[in-house]
């Protein structure tokens, strides 16, 4: 049987990687994102690979456009089996320079999304026999404050650490027939992050056990488990993808 799977900032990076692993495994996928000409490429390799794909350019912050989104896959596949709350923004500013707009659009793009999305996928997710599988992507900053050498700092790390509170409290209330986890992680290598890391990455590199830094696939590997595995038994969870970055 054919599965779905939503996938929010699904144009390039870890949603990306994230959205072709999940075609790889049999799902069809609805792709969310304001970069329409990224989007529409990796639609096009989800085709590649014989599947369905939808795509919608949109902020992630709205939560009326949330629901009308859900509404239409929905209305077009019947199912929505996974849901990725992935998309995000990072904020490198400390406390003395951020405004109040940059700290509440961190916020919003970062926390709000999963809501909005979640908000209008669970009704869906409750309703079927099989339930489903929500995901969202946190931060290792979630743990660690996201201060020194992190690229992103407060605003940033508040969001993070907000799903991880949104994803223990929603695992209860949608349970048995929804899992509800998040992932941490640490340093990746997407595009976005590169221009962020600069001559930084060495630094970081040091701090890591494994001596690298992450790829969108090592993160993709994860979301493809929790979507995946049929017997999983662990909802409320957060994993920690990060090569164990003991200095941060």
């Amino acid at each position: 049987m054919t599965k779905t799977a939503l996938v929010t900032g699904g144009a390039r990076g870890i949603g990306r990687a994230c959205a072709l692993a999940l075609a790889d495994s049999g799902f069809d996928i609805a792709l969310v994102d304001l970069l329409e000409k990224e989007m529409q490429a990796t639609a096009r390799d989800i085709e590649a690979r014989g599947r369905r794909t939808l795509s919608f350019q949109a902020d992630v912050s709205d939560f009326a456009h949330a629901h009308a989104i859900v509404e239409q896959v929905d209305a077009k596949w019947g199912q929505l089996d996974v849901l990725l709350n992935n998309a995000g923004a990072p904020n490198p500013k400390p406390i003395l320079q951020i405004s109040e707009a940059e700290f509440d659009r961190t916020i919003a793009v970062n926390l709000k999304s999963c809501f909005n999305f979640i908000h209008a996928a669970a009704p869906i997710m409750l309703k079927q026999d099989t339930g489903g599988r929500i995901i969202s992507i946190s931060s290792i900053n979630a743990l660690s404050g996201g201060v020194t050498s992190a690229v992103s700092k407060h605003a940033y790390a508040a969001a993070k650490a907000g799903i991880l509170g949104l994803t223990r409290s929603l695992a209860k209330e949608l349970g048995p027939k929804v899992s509800v986890n998040a992932i941490c992680p640490g340093v990746i290598a997407t595009d976005l992050l590169r221009g962020l890391l600069g001559e930084r990455e060495a630094q970081l590199t040091a701090g890591i056990a494994l001596g690298r830094v992450g790829t969108p696939e090592d993160i993709a590997s994860i979301v493809r488990y929790l979507a995946v595995d049929a017997h999983m038994y662990m909802t409320g969870q957060h994993f920690v993808v990060d090569g164990f970055q003991w200095s941060c």
